[in-house]
């Protein structure tokens, strides 16, 4: 059986992002984001649960976030969950913690449709991206990167152009 690390997440930021940069020049920020479910239980009564997520986004698509994003806007997320463990150092405690590793961050609220303000965004406008991608990492001069990143992602995809139709053409679909 094959192993599978995805998630998808919708939900809002509950704080600016704050860009922060790695000793070795890496951008790297923070989206804490809240998410709900709802459900009718047993008793026929509405409940709701809200996650608090942390989401951790690097290199180019950190700096895009930091720039378009403010605390209360949409987004949705795709990644994978990393565990992070540290020493608590009030308590002497190992602790742990899981996160999600972005590898896509789509900005899902308009101008006018959602708080935090921002610019526009749509799909024709080059200028603000949709979604931010995280690019190639600069080489080390070794001719390694680092595991973190897959250098054998796939380009965007996009449309294939709609073929013209053929009165030749009996296919019945």
């Amino acid at each position: 059986m094959a192993d599978l690390n995805k998630v998808f997440l919708m939900g809002r930021l509950t704080q600016d992002p704050e860009l922060r940069y790695t000793p070795s020049g890496a951008a790297v920020t923070d989206l804490p984001i809240a998410t709900s479910r709802s459900w009718t239980g047993k008793d026929g009564e509405r409940k709701e649960e809200t996650l608090f997520i942390d989401v951790t986004v690097w290199d180019r698509q950190a700096e895009n976030c930091c720039q378009y994003l403010k605390k209360g806007r949409s987004v949705h997320i795709e990644g994978s969950l990393k565990m992070e463990s540290w020493d608590d150092k009030a308590s002497g405690e190992k602790r742990k913690k899981i996160k999600v590793l972005a590898d896509r961050v789509q900005f899902l609220d308009r101008k006018e449709d959602g708080p935090g303000g921002g610019p526009s965004y749509s799909d024709d406008e080059s200028h603000a991206p949709r979604e931010a991608r995280r690019p190639s990492p600069p080489s080390n001069g070794s001719g390694s990167s680092s595991p973190r990143f897959n250098n054998s992602a796939p380009p965007p995809r996009r449309p294939a152009p709609a073929p013209e139709p053929d009165a030749d053409d009996d296919i019945p679909f």
